[in-house]
């Protein structure tokens, strides 16, 4: 069994007092703007999220600058502050785009180096006036190629299922140059950029067809920096999906305690009671797994990649597990459209496919600890 790294220190892995503050406050406020319900309404809209929950997240909560640096708009916390919000916006699936602004975009500019990009871009995403995305992560798509123009720079090539990629306002791309990979800015303009909703499993969560025909580009950074922003995004994925199964589980034991037959409550019954310790027992395994991934990216751990491929293997598999044990427990009513069971099952399988999969990560896994060749990649 591996043990925990040195280079952590286990008190990191508990939540601070202000951590608990900043989770009750998010708490209440995504029960009273963010339930399912909501969701709904907001899964046909032309952003697919609610644009005034976006700017009361910013200006209420300042969700999307917890870890963006003071000089740059933020507030200056860290990603263990931000993990907590992703928790939170997991457990009442929340359809604001956090995951691609926040968790992956934003990183991918702190983590380019480059202080023009992050001064032009991370104090409009801090304040909640600006969503991003990225695009062109992985090494196995066609991919993305930058040339030259009279002007600079132009892309050409698409990208799909792109997170929030039909309304995302920059697009930061991976696309290939003679050099190698590099990180590129993209402001889309419907000239050069055609981006084309798709119909995904997860309405909560939208994706897109994203081409570049032309598209005028800004580099940003130096180098390919996208193994560590696409890790940061598994460890900001993990904590939404402890959330949601966290949601799964609490509902699922309430349901239990007030559906009766023969008499008692269906809670009482040893067999449901054992699949409920199973969900337990998962769900704090995944919180483990979770909590240590934060801190490594919240310290700039270099064991992140190992922390992070566990991460998303456990926490994707326990929000399946819990979802699944969601909707039958609750019988007859939770496999109905009314019910709000289905979307956090949606979620589930959707996410566990979404920077990798569980298959993926395992063999990334496995190469990173010396039980296979360096040759797997989280597919």
């Amino acid at each position: 069994m591996h043990h925990l790294h040195p280079d952590i220190d286990p008190r990191l892995l508990s939540e601070t007092e202000e951590q608990r503050e900043l989770r009750t406050v998010l708490r209440a406020f995504f029960t009273e703007v963010s339930g399912p319900e909501d969701v709904r309404k907001h899964m046909t809209g032309p952003r697919g999220h609610d644009e005034t929950l976006w700017a009361r997240l910013a200006g209420e909560i300042g969700v999307q600058g917890l870890a963006i640096p003071e000089e740059y708009g933020g507030s200056g916390f860290t990603f263990a502050e931000l993990t907590v919000a992703m928790e939170e916006s997991g457990r009442a699936l929340c359809s604001a785009p956090l995951l691609p602004t926040v968790g992956l975009a934003a990183p991918a500019l702190l983590a380019s180096g480059d202080r023009q990009a992050c001064e032009r871009y991370l104090p409009h995403i801090a304040n909640g006036t600006l969503t991003a995305t990225v695009a062109g992560l992985h090494d196995d798509e066609p991919g993305i190629v930058a040339g030259p123009a009279r002007d600079g720079t132009v892309l050409r090539g698409a990208a799909d299922f792109v997170l929030d990629g039909a309304g995302a306002d920059l697009v930061l791309v991976r696309a290939q140059t003679p050099d190698g990979p590099r990180l590129f800015a993209v402001e889309p303009d419907p000239d050069t950029c055609v981006r084309t909703p798709h119909r995904v499993l997860d309405e909560t969560r939208r994706q897109a067809r994203v081409e570049f025909r032309g598209a005028p580009a800004t580099p940003v950074g130096e180098s390919d920096e996208a193994a560590a922003f696409l890790d940061t995004g598994r460890a900001a994925l993990a904590a939404e999906q402890v959330g949601g199964s966290g949601h799964a589980l609490d509902a699922t034991v309430e349901f239990v305690a007030q559906r009766h037959q023969f008499g008692r409550p269906i809670g009482s019954f040893q067999a449901v009671k054992h699949r409920l310790a199973d969900v337990l027992v998962a769900l704090e395994a995944a919180r483990s797994a979770s909590a240590y991934a934060t801190a490594c990216v919240a310290l700039g751990s270099q064991r992140l990649p190992v922390a992070a491929a566990a991460a998303a293997t456990v926490c994707s598999e326990t929000f399946r597990l819990a979802t699944a044990e969601y909707v039958q427990l609750h019988g007859g009513i939770g496999f109905t459209w009314e019910h709000n069971a289905h979307l956090y099952v949606r979620r589930a399988r959707s996410g566990a496919v979404l920077l990798g999969t569980p298959a993926g990560h395992r063999a990334r896994l496995a190469a990173l600890i010396g039980l296979a060749p360096n040759t797997a990649t989280a597919a």
